[in-house]
């Protein structure tokens, strides 16, 4: 029995929740749920984006599932700061042609592993009347931390994505951070690109990624620039890892423009709850949701209007379970 902690967040993240709530349900998946809330919608009823109790939950359970939130002016991100209290370092992101879907290539099959922990993201910035400062935090630890993850993930090669021609501190220490760690790796192609490359290259050649490393913002931009290379958002699923804990979650946002419509795509979830299902060992339930995903995609039967079909959040996510049972 896995303990899972559940946080559906605001608009749209209550919806896909639900679909991936249906399939664990229907699936006789062995976790027991815990519940916490997170956003705006916390914020208006209990004053905080992130409550004590929804970090305690986290901390206690075996992974997290968490679905979207809307920003707060003027407090920081609830899923920002979730991934710091659980000490995820690692963002995985992972960007794939899906047949039926139209795609810039059919062959595109990349993971984006991102440091989750410092950069711009470490949401430390101050200032005066004339000028406001943001700090990047970017540290030798992190660093190598976050390149034995993407070695370790890597099939035939990593590509370490910086800017270190002009943030030379920071970035000169990702940069040597990665070329240290690729010595324990042989066996695997190390290579370095500047961001602004990087950003043309998955244009024009995505084909050749294998992993993609990054500091923070970096990856955050590239992970959305990737998705809209195979379909969208509604296709992204990504995972937060920690030492201890770990967090899943579809990489877009609350949407509130679509809520409370049953017009969101549920596959980024459906997707972030099979990468649940591979980092608690349950391989082969992982595998069949992958599977089911690819196929009723692939049909093109059964599409949410952002995948160019008229079908409803419940239609897609039943067509996924039918392939499943």
């Amino acid at each position: 029995m896995y303990d899972i902690a559940i946080i559906s967040g605001d608009g749209i993240g209550k919806e896909v929740m639900a679909s991936a709530e249906y399939l664990i349900d229907k699936l006789d998946l062995n976790f027991s749920l815990r519940y916490g809330e997170a956003g705006f919608e916390c914020f208006k009823k209990t004053g905080t984006t992130l409550p004590e109790e929804t970090i305690k939950i986290a901390k206690k359970s075996d992974a997290t599932l968490f679905g979207a939130s809307t920003s707060t002016p003027g407090k920081s991100s609830p899923i920002i700061s979730l991934r710091k209290e659980l000490h995820t370092y690692a963002n995985l992101r992972p960007i794939k042609s899906y047949k039926g879907v139209k795609c810039i290539r059919d062959d595109i099959d990349f993971l984006i592993v991102r440091e989750n922990t410092e950069g711009i993201y470490c949401q430390v910035e101050y200032g005066d009347d004339n000028k406001m400062i943001a700090e990047r935090h970017i540290t030798f630890k992190a660093s190598e931390k976050i390149a034995e993850m993407a070695f370790k993930k890597a099939r035939s090669k990593v590509t370490c994505v910086h800017k270190s021609n002009v943030l030379k501190k920071t970035d000169g220490v990702f940069k040597e951070s990665f070329y240290k760690i690729a010595k324990s790796y042989p066996q695997i192609i190390a290579e370095d690109y500047y961001v602004d490359a990087t950003a043309m290259y998955l244009v024009t050649k995505p084909q050749n990624f294998d992993v993609i490393l990054s500091t923070n913002l970096f990856g955050d931009i590239l992970s959305d620039e990737g998705a809209g290379l195979v379909g969208g958002l509604g296709l992204a699923p990504s995972g937060n890892i920690g030492d201890k804990n770990a967090l899943f979650e579809p990489v877009h946002g609350s949407a509130p423009d679509i809520a409370g419509k049953n017009i969101a795509n549920p596959s980024s979830m459906i997707l972030s709850l099979a990468m649940m299902l591979e980092y608690l060992g349950e391989i082969e339930s992982a595998n069949d949701i992958n599977k089911a995903v690819e196929k009723v995609i692939a049909s093109g039967k059964t599409m949410t209007p952002d995948l160019g079909g008229n079908s409803t959040t419940k239609e897609l996510t039943k067509a996924i379970l039918n392939e499943l049972i």
